[in-house]
Protein backbone atom coordinates (compact mmCIF):
# COMPACT_ATOMS: atom_id res chain seq x y z
CA UNK A 1 0.00 0.00 0.00
CA UNK A 2 1.17 3.53 -0.74
CA UNK A 3 2.39 5.55 2.28
CA UNK A 4 -0.39 7.74 3.69
CA UNK A 5 0.34 11.44 3.91
CA UNK A 6 -1.32 14.82 4.15
CA UNK A 7 -2.35 14.76 0.48
CA UNK A 8 -3.72 11.22 0.48
CA UNK A 9 -7.29 11.06 -0.81
CA UNK A 10 -9.68 8.96 1.25
CA UNK A 11 -12.57 6.89 -0.10
CA UNK A 12 -14.63 4.33 1.73
CA UNK A 13 -17.61 2.06 2.02
CA UNK A 14 -20.73 2.80 4.05
CA UNK A 15 -23.00 -0.08 4.94
CA UNK A 16 -24.34 -2.28 7.69
CA UNK A 17 -22.60 -4.71 7.94
CA UNK A 18 -19.25 -4.06 6.21
CA UNK A 19 -16.99 -6.46 8.08
CA UNK A 20 -16.62 -8.98 5.22
CA UNK A 21 -16.33 -6.51 2.35
CA UNK A 22 -13.87 -7.09 -0.49
CA UNK A 23 -13.95 -3.44 -1.60
CA UNK A 24 -10.78 -2.38 0.30
CA UNK A 25 -8.89 -5.16 -1.49
CA UNK A 26 -10.06 -3.83 -4.86
CA UNK A 27 -9.42 -0.13 -4.33
CA UNK A 28 -6.22 -0.25 -2.31
CA UNK A 29 -4.68 -2.63 -4.86
CA UNK A 30 -5.77 -0.40 -7.76
CA UNK A 31 -4.36 2.65 -5.97
CA UNK A 32 -1.04 0.90 -5.39
CA UNK A 33 -0.69 -0.43 -8.93
CA UNK A 34 -1.66 2.86 -10.60
CA UNK A 35 0.42 5.05 -8.26
CA UNK A 36 -2.69 6.88 -7.07
CA UNK A 37 -2.35 8.56 -3.66
CA UNK A 38 -5.57 7.13 -2.25
CA UNK A 39 -6.62 4.90 0.62
CA UNK A 40 -9.95 3.08 0.97
CA UNK A 41 -11.53 2.01 4.27
CA UNK A 42 -14.89 0.51 5.35
CA UNK A 43 -17.25 2.46 7.61
CA UNK A 44 -19.93 0.62 9.60
CA UNK A 45 -22.91 3.00 9.65
CA UNK A 46 -25.58 2.21 12.21
CA UNK A 47 -29.27 2.33 11.35
CA UNK A 48 -30.55 5.90 11.40
CA UNK A 49 -27.10 7.48 10.96
CA UNK A 50 -26.79 7.43 7.17
CA UNK A 51 -27.40 11.15 6.59
CA UNK A 52 -24.94 11.99 9.39
CA UNK A 53 -22.35 9.69 7.83
CA UNK A 54 -22.60 11.22 4.34
CA UNK A 55 -22.56 14.77 5.70
CA UNK A 56 -19.59 13.92 7.91
CA UNK A 57 -17.71 12.31 5.05
CA UNK A 58 -18.15 15.46 2.97
CA UNK A 59 -17.06 17.61 5.89
CA UNK A 60 -13.94 15.46 6.30
CA UNK A 61 -13.12 15.98 2.60
CA UNK A 62 -13.54 12.34 1.57
CA UNK A 63 -13.15 12.02 -2.20
CA UNK A 64 -15.89 9.43 -2.57
CA UNK A 65 -17.93 6.65 -1.05
CA UNK A 66 -19.47 3.36 -1.99
CA UNK A 67 -22.84 2.50 -0.49
CA UNK A 68 -23.85 -1.08 0.11
CA UNK A 69 -26.72 -2.93 1.81
CA UNK A 70 -29.01 -1.59 3.17
CA UNK A 71 -28.34 1.98 1.99
CA UNK A 72 -28.34 1.94 -1.83
CA UNK A 73 -31.80 3.47 -2.05
CA UNK A 74 -31.84 5.63 1.09
CA UNK A 75 -28.52 7.28 0.19
CA UNK A 76 -30.26 8.89 -2.79
CA UNK A 77 -31.80 11.31 -0.29
CA UNK A 78 -28.33 12.33 0.93
CA UNK A 79 -26.68 13.44 -2.32
CA UNK A 80 -26.82 16.78 -4.13
CA UNK A 81 -27.37 15.27 -7.58
CA UNK A 82 -27.93 11.87 -9.19
CA UNK A 83 -26.72 10.49 -12.50
CA UNK A 84 -29.76 9.85 -14.75
CA UNK A 85 -29.03 6.11 -15.14
CA UNK A 86 -28.82 5.70 -11.36
CA UNK A 87 -32.08 7.61 -10.99
CA UNK A 88 -33.76 5.29 -13.50
CA UNK A 89 -32.45 2.23 -11.67
CA UNK A 90 -33.54 3.62 -8.32
CA UNK A 91 -30.31 2.87 -6.50
CA UNK A 92 -26.93 4.52 -5.90
CA UNK A 93 -23.79 2.65 -4.92
CA UNK A 94 -21.10 5.26 -5.68
CA UNK A 95 -20.82 8.83 -4.41
CA UNK A 96 -18.43 11.23 -6.14
CA UNK A 97 -17.41 14.51 -4.51
CA UNK A 98 -18.47 17.74 -6.26
CA UNK A 99 -18.36 21.40 -5.20
CA UNK A 100 -21.83 21.26 -3.65
CA UNK A 101 -22.05 17.74 -2.25
CA UNK A 102 -21.80 14.20 -3.54
CA UNK A 103 -23.20 13.08 -6.90
CA UNK A 104 -24.73 9.61 -6.93
CA UNK A 105 -23.97 6.95 -9.54
CA UNK A 106 -24.77 3.29 -10.00
CA UNK A 107 -21.81 1.16 -11.11
CA UNK A 108 -23.46 -2.16 -10.16
CA UNK A 109 -25.36 -2.62 -13.42
CA UNK A 110 -22.55 -1.45 -15.74
CA UNK A 111 -20.33 -3.73 -13.66
CA UNK A 112 -22.69 -6.67 -14.17
CA UNK A 113 -22.85 -6.04 -17.91
CA UNK A 114 -19.05 -5.80 -18.17
CA UNK A 115 -18.73 -9.05 -16.18
CA UNK A 116 -21.21 -10.79 -18.44
CA UNK A 117 -19.36 -9.63 -21.53
CA UNK A 118 -16.11 -10.89 -20.04
CA UNK A 119 -17.76 -14.26 -19.39
CA UNK A 120 -19.07 -14.43 -22.95
CA UNK A 121 -22.70 -14.06 -21.91
CA UNK A 122 -24.70 -12.24 -24.56
CA UNK A 123 -27.71 -10.08 -23.69
CA UNK A 124 -28.95 -8.62 -26.98
CA UNK A 125 -31.89 -10.59 -28.36
CA UNK A 126 -32.07 -12.87 -25.31
CA UNK A 127 -35.15 -13.93 -23.40
CA UNK A 128 -34.13 -13.75 -19.75
CA UNK A 129 -35.54 -15.26 -16.59
CA UNK A 130 -35.01 -13.11 -13.48
CA UNK A 131 -35.53 -14.65 -10.06
CA UNK A 132 -36.80 -11.93 -7.73
CA UNK A 133 -38.78 -8.71 -7.95
CA UNK A 134 -36.93 -6.42 -5.57
CA UNK A 135 -34.59 -3.52 -6.20
CA UNK A 136 -31.85 -5.69 -7.67
CA UNK A 137 -34.27 -7.40 -10.06
CA UNK A 138 -35.57 -4.00 -11.15
CA UNK A 139 -32.03 -2.78 -11.85
CA UNK A 140 -31.18 -5.95 -13.77
CA UNK A 141 -34.35 -5.73 -15.88
CA UNK A 142 -33.65 -2.11 -16.79
CA UNK A 143 -30.05 -2.95 -17.73
CA UNK A 144 -31.30 -5.79 -19.94
CA UNK A 145 -33.80 -3.45 -21.59
CA UNK A 146 -31.06 -0.92 -22.30
CA UNK A 147 -28.73 -3.59 -23.70
CA UNK A 148 -31.26 -5.02 -26.13
CA UNK A 149 -32.74 -8.11 -24.49
CA UNK A 150 -35.93 -9.29 -26.17
CA UNK A 151 -37.98 -10.04 -23.05
CA UNK A 152 -37.63 -10.70 -19.32
CA UNK A 153 -39.78 -13.01 -17.23
CA UNK A 154 -39.83 -12.11 -13.54
CA UNK A 155 -40.39 -15.05 -11.19
CA UNK A 156 -41.09 -14.11 -7.60
CA UNK A 157 -42.61 -15.64 -4.48
CA UNK A 158 -45.29 -12.93 -4.67
CA UNK A 159 -46.66 -12.83 -8.20
CA UNK A 160 -48.40 -9.56 -7.35
CA UNK A 161 -45.09 -7.88 -6.55
CA UNK A 162 -43.59 -9.23 -9.78
CA UNK A 163 -46.62 -7.95 -11.72
CA UNK A 164 -46.23 -4.46 -10.22
CA UNK A 165 -42.58 -4.41 -11.23
CA UNK A 166 -43.35 -5.74 -14.72
CA UNK A 167 -45.91 -2.98 -15.26
CA UNK A 168 -43.43 -0.28 -14.22
CA UNK A 169 -40.76 -1.70 -16.51
CA UNK A 170 -43.19 -2.03 -19.43
CA UNK A 171 -44.24 1.58 -18.96
CA UNK A 172 -40.59 2.61 -19.25
CA UNK A 173 -40.02 0.25 -22.20
CA UNK A 174 -43.11 1.38 -24.06
CA UNK A 175 -43.90 -2.24 -24.91
CA UNK A 176 -44.62 -5.62 -23.33
CA UNK A 177 -41.00 -6.28 -22.34
CA UNK A 178 -41.51 -7.81 -18.87
CA UNK A 179 -43.84 -10.62 -17.82
CA UNK A 180 -44.58 -11.78 -14.27
CA UNK A 181 -44.96 -15.27 -12.81
CA UNK A 182 -44.99 -16.76 -9.34
CA UNK A 183 -42.02 -18.92 -8.37
CA UNK A 184 -44.11 -22.06 -8.75
CA UNK A 185 -45.55 -21.07 -12.16
CA UNK A 186 -42.50 -21.81 -14.31
CA UNK A 187 -44.55 -24.48 -16.10
CA UNK A 188 -46.07 -21.57 -18.07
CA UNK A 189 -42.68 -20.76 -19.62
CA UNK A 190 -42.17 -21.90 -23.22
CA UNK A 191 -39.98 -24.98 -22.90
CA UNK A 192 -39.14 -25.14 -26.60
CA UNK A 193 -36.19 -22.83 -26.02
CA UNK A 194 -33.57 -22.16 -23.33
CA UNK A 195 -32.96 -19.00 -21.35
CA UNK A 196 -30.37 -16.89 -19.61
CA UNK A 197 -31.38 -16.91 -15.93
CA UNK A 198 -30.22 -14.25 -13.46
CA UNK A 199 -30.63 -15.00 -9.75
CA UNK A 200 -31.35 -11.60 -8.14
CA UNK A 201 -32.50 -12.60 -4.64
CA UNK A 202 -30.52 -13.16 -1.43
CA UNK A 203 -31.63 -16.82 -1.28
CA UNK A 204 -28.56 -19.03 -1.00
CA UNK A 205 -26.31 -16.32 0.42
CA UNK A 206 -24.03 -17.25 3.31
CA UNK A 207 -24.88 -18.62 5.86
CA UNK A 208 -28.05 -20.16 4.29
CA UNK A 209 -26.03 -21.81 1.56
CA UNK A 210 -28.26 -24.89 1.08
CA UNK A 211 -31.20 -22.87 -0.26
CA UNK A 212 -32.25 -21.99 -3.81
CA UNK A 213 -35.29 -19.97 -4.93
CA UNK A 214 -36.52 -22.97 -6.95
CA UNK A 215 -35.53 -26.57 -6.15
CA UNK A 216 -37.15 -28.45 -9.05
CA UNK A 217 -34.52 -29.58 -11.55
CA UNK A 218 -37.08 -29.35 -14.36
CA UNK A 219 -36.95 -25.56 -14.04
CA UNK A 220 -33.19 -25.54 -14.50
CA UNK A 221 -33.52 -27.55 -17.71
CA UNK A 222 -34.95 -24.34 -19.20
CA UNK A 223 -31.63 -22.57 -18.53
CA UNK A 224 -28.59 -22.37 -20.82
CA UNK A 225 -26.67 -19.95 -18.56
CA UNK A 226 -27.22 -19.33 -14.86
CA UNK A 227 -25.85 -16.09 -13.40
CA UNK A 228 -26.09 -15.72 -9.61
CA UNK A 229 -25.41 -12.22 -8.33
CA UNK A 230 -24.37 -13.71 -4.98
CA UNK A 231 -20.61 -14.14 -4.48
CA UNK A 232 -20.53 -15.71 -1.01
CA UNK A 233 -20.50 -18.67 -1.33
CA UNK A 234 -18.62 -18.78 -4.62
CA UNK A 235 -20.83 -21.67 -5.74
CA UNK A 236 -24.46 -21.36 -4.67
CA UNK A 237 -27.11 -24.06 -4.70
CA UNK A 238 -28.72 -22.22 -7.63
CA UNK A 239 -25.45 -22.59 -9.54
CA UNK A 240 -25.17 -26.28 -8.64
CA UNK A 241 -28.71 -26.96 -9.87
CA UNK A 242 -28.04 -25.06 -13.11
CA UNK A 243 -24.85 -27.03 -13.67
CA UNK A 244 -26.59 -30.32 -12.89
CA UNK A 245 -29.09 -29.49 -15.64
CA UNK A 246 -26.26 -28.78 -18.10
CA UNK A 247 -26.10 -24.97 -17.95
CA UNK A 248 -23.05 -22.72 -17.78
CA UNK A 249 -22.81 -21.01 -14.38
CA UNK A 250 -21.29 -17.80 -13.03
CA UNK A 251 -21.37 -15.99 -9.67
CA UNK A 252 -21.38 -12.29 -8.80
CA UNK A 253 -17.69 -12.01 -7.94
CA UNK A 254 -16.61 -10.52 -11.26
CA UNK A 255 -19.54 -8.07 -11.08
CA UNK A 256 -18.14 -7.00 -7.70
CA UNK A 257 -14.75 -6.44 -9.32
CA UNK A 258 -16.06 -4.36 -12.21
CA UNK A 259 -18.40 -2.19 -10.15
CA UNK A 260 -15.33 -1.32 -8.08
CA UNK A 261 -13.17 -0.66 -11.14
CA UNK A 262 -15.81 1.70 -12.52
CA UNK A 263 -16.14 3.51 -9.17
CA UNK A 264 -12.34 3.92 -8.95
CA UNK A 265 -12.34 5.58 -12.37
CA UNK A 266 -15.20 7.91 -11.39
CA UNK A 267 -13.23 9.08 -8.34
CA UNK A 268 -9.78 9.37 -9.89
CA UNK A 269 -10.17 9.61 -13.68
CA UNK A 270 -7.74 6.68 -13.97
CA UNK A 271 -8.83 4.09 -16.53
CA UNK A 272 -8.17 0.48 -15.50
CA UNK A 273 -6.93 -1.98 -18.11
CA UNK A 274 -8.33 -5.50 -18.41
CA UNK A 275 -4.89 -6.77 -17.38
CA UNK A 276 -4.95 -4.83 -14.12
CA UNK A 277 -8.60 -5.79 -13.54
CA UNK A 278 -7.58 -9.45 -13.91
CA UNK A 279 -4.73 -8.98 -11.41
CA UNK A 280 -7.17 -7.36 -8.98
CA UNK A 281 -9.56 -10.27 -9.38
CA UNK A 282 -6.77 -12.66 -8.35
CA UNK A 283 -6.13 -10.51 -5.28
CA UNK A 284 -9.82 -10.78 -4.38
CA UNK A 285 -9.75 -14.56 -4.71
CA UNK A 286 -6.67 -14.79 -2.49
CA UNK A 287 -8.28 -12.55 0.12
CA UNK A 288 -11.47 -14.64 0.04
CA UNK A 289 -9.46 -17.82 0.51
CA UNK A 290 -7.43 -16.28 3.35
CA UNK A 291 -10.43 -14.98 5.28
CA UNK A 292 -12.81 -17.81 4.41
Amino acid sequence: MNPVGGKTAVCGLIGNPVEHTMSPVIHNYLAEKTGTDLVYVPFHVETGRLADAVKGAYGLNLLGLNATVPYKTDVMECVSSIDPSAEAIGAVNTLVRTDDGYRGYNTDMPGLYRAMRFDGVEVAGEQVLILGAGGVARAVALMLLEKGAEQVILLNRSREKAQELAERINEKAGRAFARALGLTEYGEIDASRKYLCIQATSVGMYPRVEEAPIEDLSFYRLVHTGYDLIFNPMETRFMKLCAEAGARVFNGYRMLLYQGVLAFTLWTGVEISEELAAETYEQMLMAMEKHG
